[in-house]
């Protein structure tokens, strides 16, 4: 098949999140032609205020911090395009990818598709985010929660897992099965009640949010909560790239520097492993360019 000619880039970004954003940054001041496309649905960006990312002593609004980093790598000269990238193929010399109307070739590719959040049945859902009424990250904002009544909506041995970790920051827990499907195994129900965390016998009926309090109706009680954390697991973005390895859980699997099992395609944050932190993404994007710089050769001009 003939190669169409289309604009050429040194590296196709995918994906306009922090560790997207970051990798289009380095390769951008390594004097590379960078394209980063990206359809603005950054899981980062819905972040009310992360208060764990180094540097910011009060915190910093996720959808501040990455149009920071983007104007960051604009002003070194990388590209941004917006769209959704729905194929990417292996050509000679690189790859093609295509969305909507758009075809751009380059020679490396760093995916940074991330990965979403499964979420309740929660009303409102953006507000109880914003508010904090709705969390999916203890590792983020555990302290922010120290001795609230936290309830965790659970689909299975995840929540169990949630729960025990949120225990270190309140006693006041409550673990929620998303729906009388969910079975919790005597190993899971004993840790649970060591540990001091109570079981909903009756799955989650409705959730009502109300002055930044949401209560919880399952069968013919109520219990009202500070926050409620959805532990009901996360959609991993690797459809680009079927053929790449997986690990069990379907996070992509990269080498030390990131690049996954296909040649010239590199990886960076949620897409590639399950801890989800902003720091770790903009890490491994880091790595990811300097060994695209470098897998690339020369950059005389």
């Amino acid at each position: 098949m003939e190669t169409p000619s289309v604009p050429d880039f040194d590296t196709l970004v995918i994906g306009g999140g922090p560790g997207g954003l970051t990798g289009a940054l380095y390769l951008a001041r390594f004097r590379r032609r960078v394209l980063v496309v990206d359809e603005g649905c950054s899981r980062a960006a819905r972040i009310p205020r992360s208060h764990n990312m180094p540097g910011y002593p009060d915190g910093v609004m996720g959808a501040e911090l990455v149009a920071s980093i983007r104007r960051q790598a604009e002003r070194y000269g990388a590209e941004m395009a917006v769209g959704r990238v729905d194929v990417l193929e292996k050509v000679e010399e690189g790859f093609i990818a295509r969305w909507g109307a758009e075809v751009v070739r380059a020679r490396t590719v760093l995916l940074a598709t991330g990965a979403s959040d499964i979420e309740p049945p929660v009303p409102y859902l953006d507000e109880a985010v914003r508010t904090g009424a709705l969390r999916y990250c203890p590792v983020c904002d555990g302290y922010e929660v120290i001795d609230q009544a936290v309830g965790i909506i659970a689909d299975g041995p995840a929540g169990v897992r949630e729960a025990l970790y949120l225990r270190s920051f309140t006693p006041r827990l409550t673990v929620f099965p998303v729906s009388g499907e969910v079975n919790f195994s005597a190993e899971e129900r004993r840790q649970l009640a060591e540990a001091g965390v109570a079981l909903s016998t009756e799955p989650v009926g409705s959730i009502r949010l109300w002055n930044g309090t949401v209560t919880v109706r399952h069968g013919n009680r109520e219990t009202p909560c500070d926050s409620l954390y959805g532990a009901l697991g996360m959609h991993v973005h690797t459809e680009l790239v079927p053929a790449a390895e997986r690990d069990g859980s379907g996070y992509l699997v990269t080498d030390s520097h990131q690049q996954t099992s296909i040649d010239g395609i590199y990886a960076a944050g949620d897409v590639t492993q399950g801890l989800n932190q902003i720091s770790v993404a903009m890490g491994e994007a880091a790595i990811a360019a300097s060994a695209i710089h470098l897998a690339l050769g020369c950059a005389w001009r």
